[in-house]
């Protein structure tokens, strides 16, 4: 095991003596050792609870006959970041957060890993990291925040996150009162887990799934709900079997898996900075993906889906209506069936297992919102290296302009 060389022969018995001092016992010295790269923390709402996340984890390791470490990392919440100098230190918080996590992995030489994450920039650095070090490894996700509801013209209406932006405009150009605003305020954010819409936290937890890095359901169930904390603990289970098995994240993320997650992302219509993670990832994964290709895939994958901001819908819903694997069942046509997941098992192998449960969530091919993706790259002089628009969320009027 790659652990030995932390705790095998005499040279590493100071080692062995700090490892008692973390409890460990005789008994473990002939157990995997495995790494828990935990984002927990208090300031995002999408990690608030990912401390009893870890705890389900680790009790599927020891049940499955390892030994679990937990480690943490930083997180940058985006939402409270917005609009002040500190949404500079967003995007580098993934480089950091990539950093750290290989850190941690390769000083302790941990024999596989699993990360939990939740939000916008801590997925794709703990996914950038996994492809540095590149030992088997399982991600399991805090999910996403049910949406809020308020009473307004005579109805129940579900809100998020995106709705406070819209309110802020409504009340400063008049449209809506400041005590209605404070009650939306009150009710947007109900709970714990990454922001209802489809924005970039939730994007990249479903695109987890599609690369095959994590257990189905990871991207949609709710994070209060005791299925979380369930797949949480399969989770911790599923890293031993991935590690029996030696399959690596290099392995998984390939350039059939990034396909895969860009046609996903395509027919969910997710959020644009998909494609700044996904790229970044493919680099370190060592699978070179030119912008260009996404618009062949946006040619070919129809828009299925249209949750907030894009839509009425959110995460929850998409969850009841079968989730991620459903929505690939649907483009399945389209897919790389070929592709590994940690299971062991092929995308081709588990994706016919599920079936849309909810036709007004989850669109057929025939009945699609667009028939092209919900993304698109531009070229122009403007952008003669490409630029990214959510071509799902913008208006048809919008669509041609001189």
């Amino acid at each position: 095991m790659r652990s030995d060389l932390v705790k095998r022969g005499a040279e590493r018995a100071p080692h062995r003596s700090l490892f008692y001092a973390l409890g460990c016992t005789a008994a473990d010295w002939d157990k995997p050792f495995v790494g828990v790269i935990n984002s927990y923390n208090r300031i995002i709402p999408g990690h608030m609870h990912l401390d009893s996340i870890s705890r389900a984890v680790q009790e599927g390791i020891r049940s499955a006959g390892g030994v679990p470490f937990e480690v943490n990392t930083i997180g940058v919440c985006d939402g409270i970041a917005m609009n002040h100098p500190g949404m500079k230190y967003s995007l580098p918080s993934r480089e950091l957060i990539a950093d750290s996590a290989e850190t941690v992995a390769e000083a302790h030489q941990f024999d596989a890993l699993v990360f939990i994450c939740s939000c916008d920039k801590i997925i794709p650095g703990m996914l950038m990291a996994a492809a540095r070090v590149n030992v088997p490894a399982v991600f399991v996700s805090g999910g996403p925040m049910m949406a809020g509801h308020v009473f307004a013209d005579g109805k129940w209406r579900a809100i998020d996150l995106s709705s406070m932006f819209e309110a802020v405009g409504k009340t400063v150009s008049g449209v809506m009162s400041e005590e209605v605003l404070e009650e939306w305020t009150r009710n947007a954010c109900p709970g714990c887990g990454s922001c209802a819409g489809m924005f970039t936290a939730n994007t990249m937890n479903c695109m987890t799934e599609a690369l095959g890095m994590a257990l189905p359901g990871n991207g949609t169930i709710p994070g209060s709900v005791s299925q979380r904390l369930d797949l949480a603990f399969r989770s911790g289970v599923q890293v031993l079997d991935t590690l029996a098995r030696d399959i690596k994240p290099r392995d998984v993320i390939t350039r059939d898996a990034i396909f895969n997650a860009f046609a996903l992302d395509m027919a969910l219509g997710g959020s644009t900075n998909s494609v700044l993670h996904l790229t970044a990832i493919a680099h370190e994964a060592g699978v070179d993906y030119p912008l260009s290709w996404l618009n062949e895939i946006s040619d070919a994958v129809p828009h299925l889906c249209k949750m907030s901001p894009a839509g009425s819908h959110h995460i929850e819903d998409l969850n009841a209506a079968g989730g991620v694997y459903a929505v690939m069942q649907e483009i399945i046509g389209h897919l790389k069936l070929d592709a590994l997941t940690v299971t062991g098992k092929t995308i081709g192998e588990i994706v016919p297992q599920y079936q849309v449960r909810d036709r007004e969530v989850i669109h057929s091919p025939a009945a699609p919102y667009s028939a092209t993706g919900g993304l698109a790259i531009l070229f122009g002089n403007l952008a003669p290296e490409g630029a990214v628009v959510k071509a799902a969320a913008v208006a048809p009027e919008m669509q041609q302009h001189k």
